[in-house]
């Protein structure tokens, strides 16, 4: 099992979970953050941080696609270990359908 980010994340980018990460397993985009599937431990400790309740284990149903794209831009995006303030419009966003076809960005963020 890991443990992965969901759309929930996108347009708002709250990083309370990057700080209780023990292994570091956070990347930055520049409007969500993924976990490196391969690197994060399982130990659960961010699902609980995250406001938008965007961190969701892999075992729940229709997480193969989630694992992937996690995998794919934690692969190409900087690491993230420090929190940061949450996208401008974080709390408009949060809970909003289809965030990933409406505002998902494929660039990186500043990582830090």
């Amino acid at each position: 099992m890991t443990y992965i980010v969901t759309d929930n994340c996108i347009a708002c980018k709250y990083t309370d979970c990057v700080e209780v990460c023990p292994v570091d397993c956070f990347y930055e985009g520049e409007n969500m953050l993924v976990i490196h599937p391969d690197e994060c431990i399982d130990c659960g400790v961010c699902e609980p941080e995250c406001p938008a309740d965007a961190i969701r284990p892999d075992t729940e149903p229709n997480m193969e696609s989630w694992v992937e794209l996690n995998r794919k831009y934690a692969e190409l995006w900087p690491v993230i270990v420090t929190k940061k303030d949450p996208l401008p419009d974080a709390e408009k966003h949060d809970g909003e359908p289809g965030k990933l076809e409406k505002y998902f960005s494929e660039k990186p963020g500043e990582g830090g």
